[in-house]
């Protein structure tokens, strides 16, 4: 799994090319399928695609109420995840960045999941959020479809969840994740044993079912005003495939569009069949049959209250967009734009109303002590803990936008439940513990916030938030007061911590507010802190 994905006023500024001929891996565990991709990624943008394979696992099969992983259906991806990492390993690739989507992420026994696929096919997959699922979807499909000027809705419909996003040429404008997909809506309508035609009355239920459910997105949907529908993964190219079939006499070009008076004519001819019947019509997959009519409801429903006539398909998809923001992030400030994850970062805090040059003083000294820290030897963390010490120290205090009181905890909650784009669960989940634990408290394991982590990022919280609680005192006046830190050895084992003041005021309130953490420190690094201020 790769994980470096940008940096807090650091990456931008210090993004090179791309290596020359690097090659990556990208695997995509969806709910219906597992998709890979072998990518070599060349100097300025170019890529080379060595491989690509898909396979049908259906892992959200069966995946009802209880929101519990079939244990074959976990096998089964568990499989297909273990050949394709191994072919991506045979092909020489330096990174495996591996992404699970609707299934998993719903999933109640997520956590034994992950577990077997790193013991199986030792991946270690990231659980991305829906809305980021979205951004990704957005990236793959947008750079290969010309829109000009104009605004588009992207619909992918999933096989446990569909994604909306409006967006233009250069960045979308909307993101949404809804709970409804071909597998999902036909495990919640129909019987395993129901295999006939679809009557006018179970037909007229789901598509009241998913009206429902996107009624408040698509009122946000139509405000934005897109001009066009664009419908990427299987669902809507198979629908648009049997319909060009259907009205135009041959399969489907990619400049095709579809009415939506031909989708129904689809839809109408599809609900008459069998699932065995609908096997035999040109343009569909046989291994969709079953769950291809409720995916028929959500593209219908959707156009519908988009107040659009038709749409188009793309053959790109979420892998693309993986493989996208690979090399945004290799590129960094060549795109033109910020890295996603400072970006998303930065608009939490700012919605928060923060104060946003205390924040970036804290987290300019925070990556300091880090620094200093691992040459001293007092931690072994990587940079990728760096940039998440980072991320946390420019949200430590949103939480007081709710209450100053308890505004750790407060950061804590809106941190998790940001849907920060560019994260995945495990990153949203130590930069929220950071910030849980940045004024007060001990991350301690008995405590339900670390409880969740695995030990290597219990470690990595406990370490880190004291040197985020240490940067955060040597800014207590909000008044950039203090111009740098320096940790260096001191005597005997001790470390000694000095404070160079930036203005002739001195930073007395900052060297006060460091009292009483020398046992924390103590505590978390084995060593005793002493404190000092250059010039008294």
């Amino acid at each position: 799994m790769t994980g470096d994905r940008g940096s807090v006023g650091a990456t931008a500024a210090a993004a090179a090319e791309p290596r020359e001929g690097v090659i990556r891996a990208f695997i995509d565990l969806g709910t219906n399928s597992v998709r890979l991709s072998v990518v070599r990624f060349e100097p300025g943008q170019a890529q080379t695609v060595l491989a690509q394979r898909k396979q049908t696992v259906r892992l959200g099969e069966g995946q009802g109420t209880d929101g519990l992983l079939q244990p074959e259906a976990m096998q089964r991806a568990a499989a297909v995840c273990r050949e394709f990492a191994e072919m991506a390993r045979g092909k020489q690739a330096a990174s495996i960045t591996a992404i699970a989507t609707s299934a998993t992420r719903d999933a109640a026994n997520q956590a034994e999941f992950l577990a077997l696929l790193r013991r199986e096919a030792d991946l270690d997959v990231e659980v991305v959020s829906g809305r980021e699922e979205a951004r990704l979807i957005y990236m793959g499909v947008a750079k290969g479809v010309n829109l000009g000027h104009r605004r588009a809705l992207f619909i992918d419909i999933g096989g446990g969840s569909t994604e909306l996003i409006v967006g233009n040429q250069r960045e979308a404008l909307y993101l949404e994740s809804l709970k409804l997909g071909a597998i999902r809506l036909t495990g919640l309508f129909f019987r395993p044993d129901e295999t006939g035609p679809v009557t006018n009355e179970r037909y007229a239920l789901i598509k009241h079912h998913v009206a429902g459910a996107a009624v408040r997105a698509m009122s946000e949907v139509r405000a934005l005003g897109p001009e066009l529908v664009v419908g990427s993964s299987g669902t809507s190219e198979t629908l648009a495939d049997i319909a060009a079939r259907l009205e135009l006499g041959r399969p489907l070009d990619r400049s095709d569009r579809i009415s939506l008076d031909a989708l129904r004519r689809v839809i109408v001819q599809l609900r008459g069949l069998s699932v065995e019947q609908r096997r035999q019509v040109p343009g569909l997959n046989a291994a969709r049959a079953d769950i291809i009519v409720a995916g028929a409801a959500i593209l219908e429903t959707v156009l519908e209250l988009a107040g659009q006539s038709g749409f188009q398909v793309s053959d790109r998809g979420l892998r693309d967009g993986l493989i996208a923001d690979a090399a945004m992030q290799e590129e960094g400030e060549a795109y033109g734009q910020l890295p996603v994850r400072e970006r998303s970062v930065l608009e939490l805090g700012r919605a928060c109303r923060f104060d946003e040059r205390h924040h970036r003083q804290v987290a300019r000294l925070a990556v300091g002590l880090f620094d200093q820290a691992r040459d001293l030897g007092l931690h072994r963390l990587d940079d990728h803990a760096r940039e998440l010490l980072e991320h946390a120290a420019m949200l430590h205090d949103v939480g007081v936008f709710l209450s100053y009181s308890r505004h750790q905890n407060h950061s804590h909650y809106l941190i998790a439940n940001a849907d920060l784009l560019g994260f995945n669960q495990r990153e949203t989940a130590i930069v929220a513990a950071l910030a849980r634990f940045h004024s007060r408290g001990f991350p301690a394991v008995e405590q339900p916030v670390i409880a969740a982590l695995d030990a290597g990022d219990q470690l990595l919280v406990a370490q880190a938030a004291i040197l985020l609680r240490l940067a955060e005192r040597m800014d207590r006046s909000h008044a950039g007061r203090v111009a740098a830190a320096s940790l260096a050895a001191g005597p005997g084992t001790a470390v000694l911590l000095t404070l160079r003041p930036s203005g002739p005021e001195g930073c007395q309130l900052e060297r006060w507010g460091l009292e009483g953490q020398e046992r924390v420190f103590e505590r978390v690094f084995g060593r005793a802190l002493a404190v000092t201020v250059m010039g008294d």
